[in-house]
Formats: structure tokens, sequence, C-alpha cells
């Protein structure tokens, strides 16, 4: 249960991520230009313009892009209710609201993916809202709180379902998630730390344990880069010259500390019921690991080039493969590349 649970989660997480993009992507075939003399009472810090493409540009009010970018989150939250529904809460009976308390599964790497789900959400929410037109706060808020509203709602659904049940660990994250893109554009008008993911196709080198891991995770590369809680990686990714406009370094160095795990072959423990029998792997030590990395902060690199923009904002939701030290089992190793 708990698996499919995650799978369902997180499908539609991307699925919502990739739909927010899609709306980002429809915009750049339009042709207003933002007009940089509008907002001079917006109180923008304008010290970041020149090593983004995004950040600070300011355009002007539009009722059709207004209306377009509403109706564009309409669609996307209807159809997130009713998808939800139809594949998923419509098989189970429903029940009175609940909780549930999940926060000892996956060693955690499940919350932080739900913290990077509802910042990118909110990130690719407030820019819509900004190519829109609307005034500073507006669209931090609508934008912000946007991430929250697409996770929360599969919370509470989940809390009226038998099989399921509210998660306030979920809950906590997704608010953490959109917290920090919030907390970001109030101060600085600009992320100057991303929470990143990164993902490589793992294999676990022994056939039952492939066989388990495509039990669990599955056995595509998509379900694999949805679910392998022991392949993916989560990053805080900060701009060494947002921070230091002084340092001779490229606009786009950035310096990121990223957290994973392995070992995971059961949600709480690696005992679990296979078949109708109990497997014992416990043997297997499931643990934390901690890596530091340099990065490359795509938004940062310069181009007028509207589908050139689109692309390098999608790209920026994802860590850069570069070399990376390891911290896990007492030790630390390093790694030529790392995804």
């Amino acid at each position: 249960m708990y698996i499919l649970q995650n799978y369902r989660k997180q499908s539609l997480l991307l699925f919502i991520v990739i739909a927010s993009f899609s709306f980002t992507s429809a915009f750049a075939q339009y042709n207003f230009k933002p007009d940089i003399s509008l907002n001079k009472s917006d109180n923008y810090r304008m010290q970041n313009f020149n090593d983004t493409f995004q950040q600070n540009t300011i355009y002007p009010y539009n009722k059709k892009k207004v209306r377009l970018v509403t109706i564009g989150n309409i669609v996307a939250y209807g159809g997130l209710l009713i998808g939800l529904n139809a594949e998923w809460y419509a098989k189970y009976p429903r029940s009175g609201f609940h909780f549930f308390n999940d926060d000892a599964e996956w060693l955690q790497v499940d919350k932080v993916g739900h913290a990077y789900s509802a910042y990118t959400e909110s990130r690719a929410s407030m820019e819509a809202w900004r190519w829109a037109g609307l005034p500073r706060k507006e669209r931090i808020w609508l934008g912000g709180l946007s991430g929250v509203a697409y996770q929360s709602i599969i919370e509470v659904l989940d809390g009226f379902s038998s099989q399921y049940g509210f998660s306030t660990g979920d809950f906590a994250a997704n608010i953490f998630g959109s917290g920090m893109f919030i907390a970001q554009e109030f101060a600085w008008d600009d992320q100057r730390i991303k929470i990143k993911f990164s993902f490589h196709r793992k294999n676990y080198g022994e056939a039952d344990l492939n066989r388990r891991a495509d039990a669990i995770y599955g056995s595509t590369e998509i379900e694999r880069f949805i679910k392998d809680y022991n392949a993916q990686s989560y990053w805080l990714s900060a701009n060494i010259r947002s921070f230091f406009p002084d340092a001779k370094l490229p606009r786009w160095l950035s310096f990121s500390i990223g957290y994973g795990a392995e070992g995971m072959f059961g949600a709480r423990s690696n005992v679990f019921v296979d078949n109708g029998n109990v497997v014992d792997w416990s043997y297997i030590k499931r643990y934390r690991q901690w890596y530091i990395s340099p990065d490359i902060d795509f938004t940062r690199i310069r181009t007028n080039k509207k589908g050139l923009k689109i692309l390098l904002f999608i790209l920026d939701a994802f860590k850069f493969p570069a070399p990376t030290l390891e911290y896990s089992n007492g030790s630390v190793k390093g790694h030529w590349i790392f995804f």
C-alpha cells in the first residue's frame, strides 16, 4: 500500500510540474515585451538583473495573459482532482478523515521529494504570473502557494480514503518547499538557493535484489526515475555570485549540498512479505548519503532566444552532473561524475 501511495503521489506531482512548465513554454509563443520602466514603485532590487533572464523582469499587466494563466491553473487543478478520483480513490472505500504517520519511511527521502515538488511548482507558477504582469506581492503569494495547494489536495483526499491517510509529514514538507521559495522572493527578488533533483539508474548487482527493486520501484526508466528512492538525490544549490557579486567567478557557478539514501527495500525496514512469505533482508544496511558538488545555475546563462530560455529554466530544476564528494557510513569517497 505504501509503495502504491508514493508512486501515485510522485507520478501526479511530476505531471503537475511538467504541466506547469508546459504553460510557461506556451507563453513564449507571445511577443509581449517586458517594460522595465513600469514598476519603479514596486521597490525592485535590481542588482541581479543582468545575471538572470527572468528574475526581476517586469511585464506590464495584461488581462488576456492573466485570464490564460488563471484558466491554466483551473484546468490543471481540476484535472488533478478528476484524475485522482477516477484512477485511485474511486477504487477504495471512503472513510472519515484520519491521519497516517509515514515519517519513518524511506529515510525521509520522500519528504525531501515533497519539498522539491512544492518548490518547483511554486517557482514555475510564479513565473507564469510574472509574465501575466501581476504586481510583485500578488504574484509571489499566488505562485508560492500554488505548490502547497497542488500538493496538499492529495493529502486531504488521502485523509478521506480508508487505504491511506493525511500525512502531516508530507504536508510540512510541502509548506517548507513553498515557504523557501516565498521567503527568497520577498528577501531578494531572486532564488539564490534552489532545490534541485538528480537521478541515476541503479543496478543492484544481485538477481534477487533487482527483482525486488523491479517489484517495488518498477522496471522502466520512468518508473525508476519517479519511485527509486535509492537512486534519487536532492540538492540545495547556492549561486556564488548572487551572494558575492564581486567574486571573479562565472555568474552561473553554484555550490551544492545533496542528500540521498541507499539500501532500502521496504518503506520502514528490509523485512517484508513476498507472496505470503516473510523475507528478512535486515542484513542489508539502510544508510544516508551526503554530498557536496559544484553546479550550474542555468538561469544565469545569457541568451536572447525565448525557446532556449524556457529550456534553461526547465533544466535548472535538475542538478548538473559533476565531480562529487560523498560522505556515508563514516567515510568519504569521491565520484568523478555523479548523477
